[in-house]
């Protein structure tokens, strides 16, 4: 059995406008999605579904043609199931118009020009440094939105005695009009188009906003970076877009990330990637060499016969892993550096070291002399 439209608001069959739309904001409130946000799916898919009931209650009681046909047939469509309001227009240029001069009005119907909108969503970009993906941040965003009039307090009228019911349709936002069809001569229900189907006009406009009922206006909204965020990530604020219309919502401000690259490290996923040179004394013998890391030097041990190449995993030296307690790792990747402009007693020394050495201790090389990839 459908819910009564009545008891979904809390009003009685006699509410006036102003009743049911004091009481329609008072339920958006009590079930709005933020309100929810630490529940549990359960609980936050019960409140969407309580706030479609709402919203669909307020559709209908606020638009008095629909609320009038709700009071005598138990449907906002009236007694056929087919209501609706209609564009304009003359005649019939194909089956959607035969179909709507028959079933009296528009086929698919159209939205209640008078039920609350969300405001448009705000697109922006910020872009940060390697540091502060790193560390998180905050930042100031200068926005210009629209905002609510604040001297008409977004009815857009210059004050109460501007706004009159339209006399074309006489508030009901619809009009009778007589159409030919194939059928013949057909009574159909269209939008008003003296007042686009909201049922009342505007003889006098504000003039702040010029009767829009809102006005562009700067704001600074501050926002919070989360620490470890990656480039390309997309944050939503939600309720800081634009103002909403006929007491909507607002909209929400959508957020794209770019970060720039490191001079020092790669990033993959949460783990960092960082290239350290070392001698040819380090890589045989091994050591401890001070490297710089994003939580200031760490100590990276380099073993004994390292080879260029190898890679050394300094765990929990990564970039922190996005609304966890915990980092990623940092791989250091050894590249053995080559001595450049010896002397020829230096190449002495190193000839008569290399010939020293045994086929065990240089093996790879050892095999390649023997191959004559060195010659004789």
């Amino acid at each position: 059995m459908a819910k009564n439209l009545y008891e979904i608001l809390g009003v009685p069959k006699t509410a006036s406008e102003d009743e049911i739309k004091k009481a329609y904001r008072k339920k958006v409130v009590a079930y709005h999605p933020d309100k929810f946000a630490g529940a549990s799916e359960k609980e936050k898919k019960d409140a969407e579904a309580k706030c479609k009931e709402i919203n669909h209650a307020y559709e209908v009681l606020s638009n008095p043609q629909k609320r009038s046909n709700y009071d005598q047939f138990g449907s906002e469509d009236g007694p056929q199931g087919f209501g609706g309001a209609s564009g304009e227009g003359g005649g019939f240029g194909g089956f959607e118009d035969i179909l709507s001069s028959f079933f009296g009005g528009n086929f698919g119907g159209k939205k209640n020009p008078n039920a609350p909108r969300q405001g448009e969503d705000i697109h922006v970009k910020i872009n940060l440094t390697f540091e502060e993906a790193y560390s998180g941040t905050s930042k100031a965003l200068r926005l210009n939105r629209e905002e609510v009039c604040a001297t008409c307090g977004g009815s857009g009228a210059k004050d109460a005695q501007s706004i009159k019911v339209c006399q074309y349709c006489r508030g009901t936002g619809v009009v009778q009009k007589t159409q030919q069809s194939i059928f013949g001569q057909q009574v159909v229900q269209t939008v008003c188009s003296n007042c686009g189907g909201k049922g009342k006009v505007i003889e006098e406009k504000c003039a702040t906003c010029r009767g829009n009922g809102y006005s562009r206006k700067e704001a600074s909204v501050k926002i919070n970076i989360p620490a470890g965020v990656d480039n390309g990530v997309t944050m939503t604020v939600r309720n800081e877009g634009h103002c909403g219309r006929n007491g909507g919502a607002r909209g929400n401000l959508v957020i794209a990330v770019g970060v720039a690259q490191s001079p020092k490290f790669r990033r993959v996923g949460n783990d960092l990637y960082y290239d350290l040179s070392i001698g040819f004394y380090d890589a045989t013998c091994g050591g401890e060499i001070l490297i710089e890391t994003m939580k200031g030097e760490a100590k990276c041990k380099i073993p004994e016969s390292t080879q260029s190449g190898t890679k050394i995993r300094l765990k929990g030296y990564g970039m922190k892993v996005l609304q966890k307690e915990m980092y990623g790792d940092l791989y250091v990747i050894v590249k053995v550096e080559t001595p450049k402009g010896l002397s020829n007693k230096q190449i002495k020394l190193l000839k008569e070291f290399e010939d020293s050495l045994s086929d065990s201790q240089y093996p790879q090389i050892k095999k390649s002399k023997k191959t004559g990839r060195f010659g004789k």
